[in-house]
């Protein structure tokens, strides 16, 4: 889980909009973006995220 400090900072680096944690993904609803966290780090890389399916908020 990422502290809650944290990830209020965190932004996605395609659309710069906020992020919410689901699971081990961190979500960008705005550009449609799955971020990956893995131990604990998240791995704000675009080429490293996963397209969300269009109407929902899990791939």
């Amino acid at each position: 889980m990422i502290d809650e400090a944290l990830l209020k900072l965190l932004v996605c680096p395609k659309s710069k909009a906020p992020l919410k944690q689901v699971g081990n993904e961190l979500i960008c609803e705005v550009s449609g973006l799955a971020y990956p966290i893995e131990d604990g780090i998240p791995i704000l890389l675009v080429e490293e995220a996963c397209q969300l399916e269009q109407g929902t908020n899990k791939k």
